[in-house]
């Protein structure tokens, strides 16, 4: 039995792109169908779920205003920097208009476009909790105090 596949309309429907940009990605390389390229007039192309996974996120990086230069640089550094054939399948994508991040595990980050360069982040909403604890530790029988700051005119900082 064959391996099950994705045709082209499917595709663009699941991923909201035109058969156009679909058979130019692929025909240039960005994302090439992983079970069955196109090999002739009249063949179809068959994607793997991964595939549609990586056209997913290129759309959402278009999207965000990544050009397709870009993207096809950021794959090519993920795809040796992560030795995968499906670079952007397993990592979480960070944009932030110029650049592009990948996130691997909750601790690292790095810019792909610099070729790997950390990034250092900081998650606000577990460091507010653990700081919490901490207060309550700090004053476990006393309510944490509540100091009544005065009134800011408008305009002053």
């Amino acid at each position: 039995m064959s391996e099950q596949g994705f045709r082209a309309p499917t595709v663009c429907n699941l991923v909201g792109i035109t058969y156009r940009q679909l058979d130019y990605w692929a025909r240039t390389g960005l994302i090439t169908p992983s079970i069955q390229a196109a090999s002739g007039s009249g063949s179809q192309r068959l994607y793997a779920f991964t595939d549609v996974v990586q056209l997913k996120v290129i759309k959402r990086l278009r999207d965000a205003g990544m050009s397709l230069p870009k993207i096809r640089a950021a794959m090519e550094s993920l795809a040796a920097q992560l030795n995968t054939d499906t670079p952007l399948s397993d990592v979480t994508v960070l944009v932030d208009g110029s650049g592009i991040f990948a996130a691997t595990s909750p601790t690292e980050v790095f810019d792909v476009l610099q070729r790997g360069q950390g990034v250092f982040g900081i998650a606000v909403g577990p460091l507010r909790q653990e700081l919490e604890a901490d207060v309550a530790d700090l004053f476990p029988t006393e309510p944490a105090e509540v100091v009544a700051l005065p009134e800011r005119r408008a305009g002053a900082r």
